[in-house]
């Protein structure tokens, strides 16, 4: 492995352990085994290495989405299949988990430009499956990029939210009902 991979892999443990505002290039280069110079070298300072690190989320998320896609599946299907795996990373993966813990709590602005970065890369991307539909002709026109937020936003609240606020889980058979009965009810070409 390269040094770079290594201070980028280090750098992630030391976000997912301590958080980015705790995280010091010290700490990073203490992990990677490497003097805080030789950081440096590839990383002019931690909010660039911060980006790298999540443009890497990104990337991983996305082909977890493009993993569970079938070209003859429904749009229904693949925006339900794609929407529930980039929350399940969402959820599951450490680091995210800590990002969005320690924005929830401390505000780190560099966290909430971060995350906010990750969403609009995830809007980006249902945007994209959107526009591809209703260039087939599987769904109306419309807006791609107000539907792909309405959709993330939407499977958030129901699949996250509300476990946090109501302490049980909704099925994800319920929740791709109430979305066919619904929302693709509404952008579905009969």
């Amino acid at each position: 492995m390269d040094r770079r991979q290594e201070i980028i892999e280090a750098a992630a443990k030391s976000f997912t352990l301590f958080g980015y505002k705790a995280t010091t290039m010290e700490q990073v280069a203490k992990i990677a085994n490497v003097g805080k110079g030789t950081i440096y070298t590839f990383f002019a300072n931690k909010e660039i290495l911060f980006q790298e690190i999540a443009m890497s989320l990104v990337r991983e998320m996305k082909a977890e989405a493009d993993a569970v896609l079938d070209a003859s599946a429904s749009f229904m299907d693949n925006a339900h299949n794609a929407l529930m795996k980039m929350l399940q990373f969402r959820e599951k993966h450490l680091l995210f988990a800590k990002l969005i813990e320690e924005e929830k709590e401390l505000r780190t602005p560099a966290v909430k430009q971060v995350l906010l970065q990750i969403e609009t890369e995830i809007l980006s991307y249902v945007a994209e499956l959107i526009q591809r539909r209703i260039n087939k002709g599987e769904i109306r026109e419309c807006d791609a990029e107000l539907v792909s937020y309405l959709l993330l936003k939407a499977y958030l609240a129901f699949v996250v939210d509300w476990h946090e606020l109501h302490g049980d889980v909704i099925p994800e058979e319920k929740i791709l009902n109430l979305f066919k009965e619904t929302i693709f009810r509404g952008l579905i070409v009969n």
